[in-house]
């Protein structure tokens, strides 16, 4: 992923790496040789002791130089690292955006793959990176170890392998607690989605009115305290004992050190070696002892970052059903919508949503579907424009296997809009435009959906008209009513003048009575050559359909005109009446 984001920066970061590692060994080898350089001149004199002296300055312009050439990479390996981050960041990003495209509705409802999209956006956009940057560290603790064993041997092969054994068991505790903290922090995915979610009501304009009047919120954040302070224990008790296991076994690597210490030191009194020598051995060994802590921490991090990267793996790498179908037209274009026998059933549910449901939309013709909350209505909907797919029975378009549509043909053809539909904060000309996002700047086409859909008349009284900002999250935003909302996602659904079915799911619950009159007086000639489907409690509505259905616990137990269900005495005249006493 790195390499893909930017080749020239990922070998301008290897090179740079490389110099970091060797420079600090050359670097305190150069010292040695100066320490000895001034040493000698202490016992010479005349032309020997100017000689000396120069050799002393000809180090120190040596090793100004390293120093230079070291702390030039250092930065442009910062430079690199800041630029790839963002870089890199964003490619996670688009790869997880992505990804979700791909996904079934059913994925977004399902909890336990929320949590896998949430964990895969918490910490995958930088860990790639941090994986990456450590194992240059490593590469750069490898190269330098491998320079300063050189010249670690020449003292001897024991304090070489002392350098390297001091820091293993600081290293496996690491590993260790990393570990611990990555399977809590797993574990704990729906506890920080429930505090993302308390601060989302407590803090966005859609929740804040029932907040503040059902005097919610103490409740809601002594609930998101709650939360906070289990998981703050839990942390607490591992950082203690991460910290205090880290001090205990990090003294074996300063033992260790002066241990080595001592050992240089004597070597050097006992004459076998030079003070220069002394020197430098001392100054490998302290780098050798901070590449050694440093390329364990580093395997440590990157095996922490790479648990971490098992949430973005498993994330982009789950299997979703392929998309089947490839006809962009189905062999009878007269033949409308068929429904066969279909059933549904939402997972992790044991009653089914719809069951054997078998029925007829001809072209031009408007069905109605009537029943109480949670008869299955909506899923009808979405099973038609596969959103679900049926887990029993056929639905066919055209005469043509919903299955066999190319997905992207099929759901052209189709206009929604859901009694949850979105508001998007867009301005005006957008939030209707999108309903066709291929002619969405066409201004003659969104003001004649807007027509249609009975927006215009407050539009023009916006103070941008269709340039007007909608919502509060930007700056110099309009809020709308509910009912103007709901006439806006009409004009949406107007705007897909090449579908060939409209389907609006309670399509005037927040409009006032006057407008709804007004949209329906009209609609039958909006819709006189496509098939219309329509969702309502309101009868007023329902019984302009040239056919109804009644949708009972998911099944049809009904279906007929207005005039014909009045007269078999069912369900749908009982429900007519009880709404016909309301208005006398």
């Amino acid at each position: 992923m790195v390499w893909d984001t930017s080749p020239p920066l990922t070998i301008i970061m290897a090179l740079s790496t490389l110099v970091i590692g060797v420079s600090p060994a050359a670097i305190a080898s150069v010292g040695g040789l100066f320490v000895d350089a001034v040493a000698s001149s202490f016992q010479q004199s005349g032309q020997a002791m100017v000689e000396a002296r120069e050799d002393a300055l000809f180090y120190v312009f040596i090793e100004l130089g390293l120093v230079v050439i070291m702390t030039g990479a250092q930065r442009l390996n910062v430079i690199c690292q800041s630029i790839l981050r963002v870089l890199l960041g964003n490619k996670i990003n688009v790869l997880i955006l992505e990804k979700a495209l791909t996904l079934e509705l059913t994925h977004f409802e399902d909890a336990e793959y929320y949590d896998k999209l949430v964990r895969a956006r918490r910490e995958a956009s930088s860990r790639p990176l941090a994986l990456v940057i450590k194992t240059f560290d490593l590469m750069r603790d490898i190269i330098a170890l491998a320079t300063i064993g050189i010249f670690l041997f020449q003292f001897s092969v024991w304090a070489a392998v002392l350098l390297v054994v001091a820091g293993i068991p600081a290293f496996l505790a690491e590993t260790r607690f990393s570990g611990e903290a990555f399977r809590n922090y797993r574990r704990r995915s729906a506890e920080r989605r429930m505090q993302v979610y308390l601060e989302m009501v407590l803090t966005r304009e859609d929740g804040v009115k029932e907040v503040k009047l059902l005097q919610l919120g103490k409740l809601f954040l002594q609930r998101y305290v709650d939360i906070f302070r289990n998981i703050y224990k839990e942390d607490k008790n591992l950082v203690l004992r991460r910290g205090f296991w880290g001090y205990v076994l990090g003294l074996l690597a300063s033992i260790a050190f002066y241990f080595a210490y001592g050992w240089v030191g004597l070597a050097a009194i006992g004459g076998v070696i030079t003070i220069g020598q002394m020197t430098m051995y001392i100054a490998q060994f302290r780098l050798g002892q901070s590449a050694v802590t440093s390329s364990l921490t580093a395997i440590s991090g990157m095996y922490e970052d790479n648990l971490y990267l098992s949430n973005l793996t498993d994330y982009l790498e789950h299997k979703v059903p392929e998309k089947t179908g490839a006809k962009k037209s189905g062999p009878n274009p007269n033949e409308g919508i068929r429904f066969e026998d279909v059933s549904f059933s939402y997972e992790n549910s044991s009653d089914a949503a719809l069951k054997n449901v078998s029925l007829h939309i001809k072209p031009g013709e408007s069905l109605a579907i009537v029943g109480e909350n949670g008869s299955g209505k909506t899923t009808l909907i979405k099973l038609l424009s596969r959103l679900y797919r049926p887990s029993k029975g056929k639905i066919y378009l055209e005469g043509l296997d919903l299955e066999e549509w190319d997905i992207e043909a099929l759901r052209k053809k189709i206009g929604v809009i859901f009694q949850d539909f979105a508001r998007y904060q867009l301005v005006v000309g957008e939030n209707i435009g999108i309903g066709d996002v291929d002619e969405m700047d066409l201004e003659p086409r969104v003001e004649k959906a807007a027509i249609k859909g009975m927006a215009d008349k407050f539009i023009k009284d916006l103070p941008r008209s269709y340039s007007t900002q909608l919502g509060t999250w930007f700056k110099d935003g309009k809020e709308l009513s509910g009912g103007q909302w709901q006439k806006i996602a009409l004009s949406r659904a107007f705007m897909r003048n090449k579908a060939d079915i409209l389907v609006l799911d309670e399509p005037t619950a927040a409009i006032d009575a006057r407008a709804e009159a007004e949209i329906f007086s009209h609609f039958r000639d909006l819709t006189a050559k496509r098939i219309s489907i329509i969702i309502s409690h309101r009868f007023s509505t329902v019984r302009m359909a040239d056919h109804i259905i009644v949708l009972e616990k998911g099944k049809i137990s009904e279906q007929g005109s207005h005039t014909e269900l009045l007269l078999n005495g069912g369900q749908y005249s009982v429900l007519f009446n009880l709404q016909a006493q309301g208005y006398r």
